[in-house]
């Protein structure tokens, strides 16, 4: 199998960040983190995954400091797998493609999961993006700085 070109050297924030979580599997586990799965064990009963896939994913969640690897919550001699700070600041990201799916993947009135907030027990309201000034862009009244080669 061919090995793919690291993008960790792109200008391209987005790139960058492709490099470490733009493969399916990367993203998923790190929504099964936020669901409070934390062991190999449980990741790959979650997600039906190769244990080969999981373990090179992890590792990989692991050394872009996304995951960190953990002592047992329960004191056995186990590890688990916590998300860093790092890894916590991809909420939002998880959460706008589970409303661009939720919006654009389901037909009208088919059931889907919702994200609940605990403290109110409704759902999460859909985020928004906003300039400094407060205002919902649009794509095309937008455009990228590109930095000079």
């Amino acid at each position: 199998m061919a090995q793919r070109k690291s993008l960790a050297d792109s200008s391209c924030p987005v790139a960058r960040a492709l490099d470490i979580v733009g493969e399916r599997w990367a993203l998923l586990i790190v929504r099964d983190a936020f669901d409070g799965v934390r062991r190999f064990g449980e990741f790959q009963e979650s997600l039906g995954i190769a244990r080969n896939i999981l373990a090179d994913r992890l590792r990989l969640l692991v050394d872009a400091a996304v995951l960190e690897v953990v002592p047992a919550s329960d004191g056995s001699a186990y590890q688990e797998y916590a998300l860093t700070p790092k890894g916590e600041a991809l909420f939002p990201v998880i959460v706008t493609l589970r409303q661009w799916g939720e919006a654009n993947l389901f037909a009208r009135g088919e059931k889907h999961s919702q994200l609940i907030d605990r403290a109110s027990g409704k759902p999460v309201a859909k985020l928004t993006l906003r300039t400094a000034s407060g205002i919902a862009p649009a794509a095309r009244g937008t455009y990228v700085k590109k930095v000079a080669a």
